[in-house]
Parts: C-alpha cells; sequence; structure tokens
C-alpha cells in the first residue's frame, strides 16, 4: 500500500514538472521569434498581431454562457448591468434605481397625482404638495415629468396616529405610473409607533427615494435618499416676519448658529440623546430646548430638570 502512494506522488510530480517544461518551451520560443508590425487600426491583438501566452489576469477575466457557448468573454455593459442589480431596494443608488432618460427629455418636472375621493390628507402634506404644485417644477401631465409624488398622505406613519392612512400598501400598488417607485419621491416624518418606533413605512417602496426626517444611518441610502429636518403639524408653509437678510452673503450672519426645540422623551429609544442635549445648550450661539410635557403619564417619569426646561421651553 505505501509503495503505491509512493508511486502516485511521483507520478504526479513528473506530470507537473513535464507541464512547467512544456509551458517553459512556450514562452521561450515565443520571446525568440521575429515580432511582426500589427496592420494600422488592428490593434494591439488585430488580426495582423501575433498574441502572446495570455496573461493571468486576463485569463481570470469572468466567463459567461452565451451564444457561443460557456466560453463568451462578459462585456463592460454586461458587467454593469450585473452590479446594477445588486443595488436594487435598500441598495438603490441614483445610477441604478433613476431613469435619468425622463429628465433629459423635458427637463426637471415634478408630477403630483390627483387626490383620490374620499382621502384624508393632513394639513402638513397638504402643505407639502401645495408647495411642489405653486413651483416653476411642477407639471399636471405625467408624460412630461421626471419626478413623482404621491397624493397619498405619507408623512405620518404611527398606526396609533389618527393621521395615519390604512391600506397603503395596496393603493399605492394600483397606481399605474408607480412603476415599482422608480423616479418616485417619499415623504416621511414618522414611522413606527411607541416605545418601538421602526423606519418601515408600512409599505415597500421600491426603488423610490426616501425624504425622512430621523433616518438611521443603517437605512439610508448615500446620494439617493434625503434628510429632512422633523417639523410640527402647525408649521406654517408660508407667511410670517420679513427676514434681515439684505445681502446675498454666504454664509449668513446669524445670532444663532444651532437651535433646536422639541420634545424630550423620559423613556423609550431615543431618549438619552435628547436628555444630553442641556451639557451643549448655552443660551447663546446653541440654543437647544426641549419639553418634558408629552403624553399622558410624563409627570409619572419627570426628572430633576423638567420644570426649568418645560419653563425656558415656553418662552
Amino acid at each position: 500500500m505505501q509503495a503505491k502512494k509512493r508511486y502516485l506522488t511521483l507520478l504526479s510530480a513528473g506530470t507537473c514538472l513535464a507541464l512547467l517544461l512544456y509551458l517553459g518551451g512556450v514562452q521561450l520560443r515565443a520571446a525568440r521569434a521575429p515580432r511582426r508590425a500589427a496592420p494600422p487600426g488592428s490593434g494591439r491583438h488585430g488580426p495582423g498581431a501575433e498574441r502572446p501566452w495570455p496573461r493571468f489576469p486576463d485569463a481570470l477575466r469572468p466567463f459567461a454562457p452565451g451564444p457561443e457557448g460557456a466560453g463568451a468573454r462578459v462585456s463592460p455593459r454586461q458587467r454593469r448591468d450585473a452590479s446594477a442589480g445588486l443595488y436594487r431596494g435598500r441598495r438603490c443608488r441614483m445610477e441604478s434605481c433613476f431613469d435619468f432618460a425622463l429628465c433629459r427629455k423635458n427637463g426637471f418636472k415634478v408630477y403630483v397625482y390627483p387626490q383620490q375621493k374620499g382621502e384624508k390628507i393632513a394639513e402638513s402634506y397638504q402643505n407639502v404638495l401645495a408647495a411642489i404644485e405653486g413651483s416653476r417644477f411642477y407639471t399636471s401631465d405625467p408624460s412630461q415629468a421626471c419626478l413623482f409624488v404621491l397624493s397619498l398622505d405619507t408623512l405620518d406613519r404611527d398606526q396609533l396616529s389618527p393621521q395615519y392612512v390604512h391600506n397603503l400598501r395596496s393603493k399605492v400598488q394600483s397606481l399605474h405610473l408607480w412603476n415599482n417607485g422608480r423616479n418616485h419621491l417619499i415623504f416621511n416624518l414618522y414611522s413606527g409607533t411607541w416605545p418601538d418606533y421602526t423606519e418601515d413605512v408600512g409599505f415597500d417602496i421600491g426603488q423610490a427615494m426616501l425624504a425622512k426626517a430621523s433616518i438611521s444611518t443603517e437605512n439610508f441610502r448615500p446620494n439617493f435618499d434625503v434628510s429632512i429636518p422633523l417639523f410640527s403639524k402647525d408649521h406654517p408653509r408660508t407667511g410670517g416676519e420679513k427676514g434681515f437678510l439684505r445681502f446675498n452673503t454666504i454664509p449668513p450672519l446669524r445670532k444663532y448658529m444651532l437651535v433646536f426645540k422639541g420634545k424630550r422623551y423620559l423613556t423609550g429609544i431615543g431618549s438619552d440623546t435628547r436628555n444630553a442635549l442641556y451639557h451643549v445648550h448655552n443660551g447663546e450661539d446653541v440654543v437647544l430646548l426641549t419639553t418634558c410635557k408629552h403624553g399622558k403619564d410624563w409627570q409619572k417619569h419627570k426628572d430633576s430638570r423638567c420644570d426649568r426646561d418645560n419653563t425656558e421651553y415656553e418662552k
């Protein structure tokens, strides 16, 4: 048995040595052979050029089955298409999930779906749609549009909220222009329900871009999604006093460099972050105001800073 193993080892070594000698002889003959000039326009490996022994990077290029059989090489377009397929859904990017041809054809035009009869739309989302429809980018013709915005209210996706729109999944899928969300922009401020807030808006957004407040780094798709500030439901769309900016100075001179005003969650997800804002609040160029006064049981969880924070917040 041991003798049989020795014979097999010697046979394998002899085969490898013979193969190396053969390859070395081919390389040596190729090096000694006179080079012939390639005809103009034939390229480095044209019909008139002598093709040397293939380099290892060339030999390791991917192959794909095609009309010529399993040895057909993958074209650059096929490689791009294959890699683009990896960036669908959560890995969407502009180059893989957005059709720029629609924008090159008619310019940047935004189409807002007509409001369906009987659908409830909160005033906040009505302001968003009105701002788009009042801009110079708006078009009422979907064939001219580059970007599409739903008339279905997607701002508040908290199931306990009175603004929550039910059966949104079936309503979105029934839109004949939906096209798996391609070239669509979806606005969202809240998603999930206390105390387990999630970023699930309740339906598959497909290849649509997401303009969302408080989006996490795990779900944010760079150069595709848009991070927007969280604004209150009574935030006015237009109006207010005139500002003090008289000249187009960049950056403008401002009294405050950082301003935040919002609720401070005493328990649950996100409480640690807002509970620590008072450390950087100085009341001058950094103003961070929080209040504990929200919900039904806030007084049961109030801490030593709640009364002071509530007073500053109400000012």
